[in-house]
């Protein structure tokens, strides 16, 4: 098992690699007590059998420059092959403006391939590379040094089974023509937006039970703040406060330190010094924040006039296109999408891209009653009317 050191040894492989069709990457990272992912780890492999043509990257290692993996990044010839990706790439992003080109994830490819939704790795390399991982090494501190044999195995087979998972679902993608199925869901995580927090937007990930604006507005500026501390002072959000005193807040509106100290959900820490006072900031903001400027709720769904039995046989036209293209159900529509269509409305994902093939022309013309659905067997099949 190969650790890779210095700049020197990683160009050399980066430079080897970049003769490759791909090369498979994965990360090791602690994030338990930051905002932005700590890189600890990170490897690779190219075309090979076992541990050959794969290596372990210190990005800890003391003068470790890593511009030979992003020059690798950005060579369009050679494909960068993750498994559940995001995270990985969320780090590369953050730290170094870099975004793999072109990608593969085997997840996202397993999925529309029959493997289910959000497949694990493990459930690949079993069913797959017909191997088994040892996972015990899982939760370990990758940030300590010097790192165990047994840390290393099990990190470098991250890398060498999904050589064996990638060649694989690459075939089946060709076999079955939907490798441009996989580069619709891609688009997501290649886009730069995907990696980048807005302070002001962090409010849209709040669930709150009431829509009020002025409610809305006070969530808003809390959330704000909290995102723009725990970015600054790089703690996890919920270091900060957590979402059940952030919806405490926004009801109880605390101006003074005195009413902030009868928070029942607010942790010691922040009921004094900056959060304190970010927090009645972000209350008087809420507070004065003008009519015309206070958040409006979605509410377009809210009032949806669902047809039950449509929506009853747009599901069962989904469970016949799902065992027939063996891809998940909610991965094609999920049932707010169903719903959605039942009510007349036609902005839905099931409707755009590759689940309009296999799917939402099909529930459109239903919808219209251009077909009907008739049981042959066990087989629903439709009918032209």
């Amino acid at each position: 098992m190969k650790t890779i050191t210095t700049t020197q040894e990683l160009a050399a492989f980066c430079e080897a690699a970049a003769e490759a069709p791909y090369v498979t990457v994965d990360t090791e990272f602690l994030r338990e007590r930051t905002y932005y992912s700590k890189l600890c780890l990170v490897q690779l492999a190219a075309p090979g059998k076992g541990d050959e043509n794969a290596v372990l990257v210190d990005p800890l290692a003391d003068g470790l420059s890593l511009d030979p993996l992003l020059d690798l990044f950005r060579n369009t010839s050679v494909v960068k092959v993750f498994h559940a990706a995001r995270q990985d790439l969320e780090i590369f992003f953050i730290d170094h403006g870099v975004i793999p080109d072109p990608l593969f994830d085997t997840q996202v490819a397993a999925m529309v391939c029959g493997f289910g939704e959000q497949v694990g790795y493990e459930t690949l390399v079993k069913r797959i590379a017909r191997q088994s991982l040892d996972k015990s090494s899982r939760f370990t501190d990758w940030s300590r040094r010097p790192l165990t044999d047994a840390q290393k195995k099990y990190a470098l087979a991250d890398v060498t089974h999904l050589r064996v998972i990638y060649e694989h679902l690459a075939k089946e993608l060709e076999r079955t023509g939907r490798a441009r199925w996989v580069a619709e869901e891609l688009a997501v995580l290649t886009d730069p937006e995907t990696y980048i927090t807005r302070p002001e937007e962090a409010w849209q990930r709040v669930k709150t039970r009431s829509s009020s604006p002025r409610f809305l507005a006070l969530v808003r500026e809390l959330a704000a703040f909290r995102e723009d501390y725990a970015q600054s002072k790089n703690i996890p959000r919920n270091r900060v406060f957590k979402d059940d005193a952030l919806t405490e807040l926004a009801s109880t509106k605390p101006v003074t330190m005195e009413d902030l100290g009868r928070s029942r959900l607010l942790l010691r820490e922040a009921r004094k010094g900056a959060i304190a006072e970010g927090i009645l900031a972000a209350i008087q903001a809420g507070l004065d924040c003008p009519k015309d400027e206070l958040p409006k709720p979605d509410t377009s769904r809210d009032q949806l006039q669902v047809n039950p039995a449509l929506a009853d046989l747009l599901r069962v036209l989904l469970k016949a296109r799902t065992e027939a293209s063996g891809v998940a159900a909610r991965l094609i529509a999920p049932a707010a999408d169903l719903d959605a269509m039942a009510a007349g409305m036609r902005d839905v994902k099931a409707l755009t891209g590759w689940r309009r093939e296999v799917f939402g022309e099909d529930a459109l013309r239903l919808c219209e009653g251009q077909i009907g659905l008739a049981v042959k067997g066990r087989e629903v099949e439709v009918i032209e009317i």
